[in-house]
């Protein structure tokens, strides 16, 4: 038998993914995950993506990675192209990634950032509020300003000044202005900063990397600005500039805090100055770049490495907030004397109050009408607040929120009074007078702080308050906020919802509304029902019409067992720790710098296409060709499931007391709903029967917080043929000559096409019908995995290794020849020159016109109850799982991410 040689193996695994972790060089965290098609140079496969696009210019912020917006107005901004810099620092995990294909799931990349995320590293000392500071930070600003050696003391009008002329030379992009270099440098060193005492550069003192250098070391200075690399401080951002007590703001936690009108003008006042010198550093970063690409410029190596280990992460924040402030912000100074308007129409809309103008002055926060302001004022608003408005059209559109035209046709009716005044109101808000805000996570009774794993964010919402604000005026940092900024935005200026659901929110859970519910995909809830039939998902928020029975409208959050990262905490939290220490032992492996992202050789080397196979002694019996729908004992040709109720039931006795039978009620119809967000355990139940058996209810509790990940899709590869014995799994000949079906060639009895990627033969994994897993329910999945009863196709005489995945086959009604509509569906539908073409879309159609085609309007169209009952029974085992569609890749490319994410558990849906 010939071995395979480099050719044979590109053909044969030509449209095969192939998973990556690499580092993208020193002083940029965890390695990269990433998925790569190195056997294919067609866009059309190389494109592939295992997420969806972001479908709104709106959302664009939602994430730092390079991306395509799919907007469906096809709106393009006037503005001219420019150079510029790209920080080597993104949000963990890729928001685009945490939208996988399957609703209520993530991406390959998102899936292994988890244990890596922005949202688990350390609160940032001494900004755990916006109120007082401990006495090392008010140290540390006051011998910033006092020293006279770094940063000159600025008033907050001269800061507003500096951020004008700023956003003036961002548009007009003078970089190549004669002189621009010697202007910007006496302009940071005589306005903003003290002159170095040491010359930096002998041969050119006045040089741009000079200038970058001095800036560098005042925003790296610590207990001294906000580090943006937190994720509760991405969102706290609209708060500093235009929330105004701490009543108007996020409550996750109990630690009380003082906060003052005047602590939070002092806030702001730090937090404009951040952004202007982040703004100086990025104008200088932005000519270096654009003189790098028309050969002005000149950076020498050193300069690049001394940027890169002095500009920490803080640093590198701070630069995508000045991207964004300049790209959506624009500031104008009201001259003093200048009197307010008196006859403005009086309008009751709230886009007004978005799109028009915030005013701030150090002297007071508004002013009433015909009053003189007695020192300037500034205002300060979005640039975009039509496309914003827009973007929240779309999203609530998407989600098919209630009575969405009449909503929108408010929202146009007041459009034409964009231009008028917002001022800072200081009205209290309602149901928040006891409120206080602590760290986004929350904290335990006792003071830790809560996993993020099981995470509760409430929001006081407000009639067009800061939350709004922040989002219309574009003003946002990459990370999870965009998608709690939409729903509070969306809820803030809707009366009605407003009226039937309350000032509180749980954005990290659910609600329901008006005959619907909606559910973040941050809780399990939202996650499994995510996969039934009719459930839409639109940036990480699902729209279901299934209702929790007997759930008036209101907001719930769902208990789930959580996996602390700490073995104390469980103990203080009362947890059983025998019964919880095999999943503890495991998630020490999957967090911090024992991440599974961290091992990154091990992940590569385990999920090679080639196993662990010598490539240059590879032969075809070292492959098979996974077998689906092979058991011992058949499964049934028809199974049925149908969804009968989902239920939350509340504990008589204290949150903490474990779920049972005697101590849970179900809600009432009649029930009043609380002041406060109650917390409930979930149970979904199904009603399941086949062609063999009689039909029974099945209940399943959603208490572990899991994830699903889809899995990534693949092409066949065309050109290949395979020829396999009946008695043996393993392949004996392929055949990588091309031949094709009506080309005239030879064809033996024993040789089919290729409908999916072979898989090396030391992949073990072990299938099994979800009829069969129904009714061994209460096995464990190590029980599970070595039963040798299940059919294990990878298993050949001589091994004997315990399987590492266990497929759960969903498909009923198997078909053993692949049909014309179960091709993997991808942007690529189909190959020239495939085995199983597809007809053209319409009569004279270009054929061409297949492989430009997008899926992601179909993409979702799947689900049933089948795969939500297979999703709530991984919720109540605690099983993460890679989610394989038939349709969309092969079942071998499938085992091979569950390696690479050291997954075992992988469901397979038709």
């Amino acid at each position: 038998m010939a071995t395979l040689t480099f050719e044979d193996v590109e053909k044969l695994f030509s449209g095969a993914p192939q998973y990556f972790a690499r580092s993208e060089g020193h002083f940029t965290g965890a390695p990269h995950p990433s998925v790569a098609f190195p056997f294919d140079e067609e866009l059309e496969i190389r494109d592939l993506t295992d997420h969806t696009q972001i479908e709104d210019e709106a959302w664009r912020g939602v994430t730092a990675w390079p991306h395509i917006v799919r907007d469906r107005n096809r709106r393009r901004l006037s503005e001219k192209p420019r150079a510029h810099f790209a920080p080597r620092c993104r949000e963990r995990p890729n928001m685009l990634s945490m939208q996988g294909l399957e609703k209520g799931s993530m991406g390959y990349q998102a899936a292994l950032e988890m244990s890596v995320s922005d949202s688990i590293q350390e609160e940032q000392f001494g900004f755990q509020g916006i109120g007082s500071k401990p006495r090392a930070i008010i140290e540390a600003r006051q011998k910033m300003l006092t020293a006279k050696s770094d940063l000159r003391h600025l008033t907050e009008e001269a800061v507003l000044e500096q951020l004008i002329k700023n956003g003036g030379r961002y548009r007009t992009d003078c970089f190549r202005d004669p002189g621009y270099t010697n202007t910007m440098y006496n302009e940071l060193f005589l306005k903003l900063l003290y002159p170095p005492t040491k010359p930096i550069d002998r041969e050119d003192p006045y040089s741009l990397p000079v200038q970058i250098q001095a800036l560098v070391k005042v925003l790296a200075a610590p207990n001294i600005w906000i580090d943006f690399s937190h994720v509760e401080w991405r969102i706290r951002l609209g708060q500093l500039l235009w929330g105004m007590r701490h009543d108007d703001g996020i409550q996750d936690g109990e630690i009380e805090e003082g906060e003052t009108e005047a602590e939070h003008m002092e806030e702001r006042y730090w937090l404009l100055l951040q952004i202007l010198l982040a703004c100086e550093l990025l104008a200088r970063l932005d000519a270096i770049t654009e003189g790098e690409e028309l050969g002005i410029e000149n950076i020498r190596p050193q300069e690049v490495l001394h940027f890169e280990k002095n500009a920490n992460t803080p640093v590198k924040w701070s630069l995508l907030l000045a991207r964004s402030w300049l790209d959506n912000i624009m500031v104008t100074k009201i001259e003093k004397g200048t009197p307010v308007a008196e006859n403005r129409p009086a309008t009751t809309g709230w886009l007004a109050s978005l799109t028009g103008k915030m005013t701030l002055s150090s002297q007071d926060w508004s002013a009433a009408k015909g009053q003189v302001k007695e020192r300037p004022a500034f205002e300060i608003r979005g640039k975009y607040g039509e496309r914003q408005v827009d973007g929240l059209i779309h999203f609530a559109r998407k989600l098919r929120w209630p009575d969405i035209d009449l909503y929108e046709t408010r929202i146009s009716r007041t459009a034409r009074s964009t231009a008028d005044e917002s001022t800072l109101s200081s009205a209290p808000t309602p149901g928040s007078a006891n409120t206080k805000r602590t760290s986004y996570f929350g904290t335990t009774p006792d003071g830790q702080q809560a996993s993020p794993r099981n995470k509760k964010l409430s929001a006081v919402l407000h009639p067009s308050g800061w939350i709004s604000n922040s989002y219309v005026s574009g003003l946002m940092l990459p990370g999870e906020g965009l998608s709690h900024l939409l729903m509070a935005t969306l809820m803030e200026n809707d009366a009605e919802a407003m009226a039937r659901l309350g000032p509180m929110a749980n954005l990290c859970g659910g609600f329901v509304y008006g005959g619907k519910s909606f559910w973040s995909t941050q809780c399990i809830v939202g996650r499994v029902i995510g996969a039934g039939r009719g459930t839409v998902e639109c940036m990480g928020w699902i729209s279901s019409d299934i209702l929790p029975d007997g759930m008036a409208d209101g907001w719930v959050n769902i208990e789930v067992e959580n996996v602390p990262g700490k073995l104390y905490i469980m103990a203080m939290r009362r947890v059983d720790v025998s019964d919880s220490l095999t999943t503890f032992l495991e998630d020490l492996k999957r967090s911090g710098r024992k991440a599974r992202l961290w091992d990154k050789k091990n992940l590569e080397a385990e999920s090679r296409v080639l196993g662990n196979a010598d490539p240059n002694n590879a032969l075809p019996a070292d492959f098979i060709i996974p077998a689906e729908n092979i058991y011992k004992t058949p499964a049934p040709k028809v199974m049925t499931i149908d969804f009968t109720s989902l239920n939350l039931y509340k504990t008589i006795s204290a949150p903490s007391t474990a779920m049972n039978e005697t101590n849970l009620t179900p809600l009432s119809g009649k029930s009043v709903q609380p002041a406060k967000i109650q917390t409930y355990p979930a149970v979904i139940s199904f009603y399941v029967s086949t062609d063999e058996s009689e039909g029974k209810e099945m209940t399943f509790s959603l208490s572990k917080e899991i994830h699903f990940v889809t899995a990534h899709p693949c092409v066949p590869s065309s050109h290949v043929r395979i020829m396999k014995s009946p008695s043996s799994p393993t392949i004996q000949q392929i055949d990588v000559s091309g031949s094709l079906p009506g080309s005239g060639s030879r064809r033996t009895s024993n040789s089919t096409a290729v409908a999916g990627h072979p898989l090396h033969k030391c992949y073990n994994y072990t299938a099994i019908h979800l009829s069969d897993l129904l009714a061994r329910k209460n096995e464990s999945l190590d029980e599970l995995l070595n039963n040798t009863a299940v059919y294990q196709p990878t298993l050949t005489p001589g091994q004997n290794k315990t399987p590492r995945a266990l497929v759960i086959d969903c498909i009923n009604g198997f078909q053993p020849q692949p049909q014309m509509h179960e091709i993997p569906a991808s942007p690529i539908l189909t190959r020239k020159g495939s085995a199983f073409p597809f007809p053209p879309l319409t009569p004279g159609a270009d054929d061409r016109a297949e492989h430009k085609m997008h899926t992601e309007s179909r993409k979702r169209q799947f689900g049933s109850d089948m795969e939500m009952l297979v999703r709530a029974l991984c919720a109540e085992k605690g099983w993460n799982a890679l989610v394989s569609r038939r349709r969309r890749g092969c079942l071998g490319c499938a085992i091979r991410e569950a390696h690479a994410l050291n997954w075992k558990v992988i469901i397979r849906v038709d």
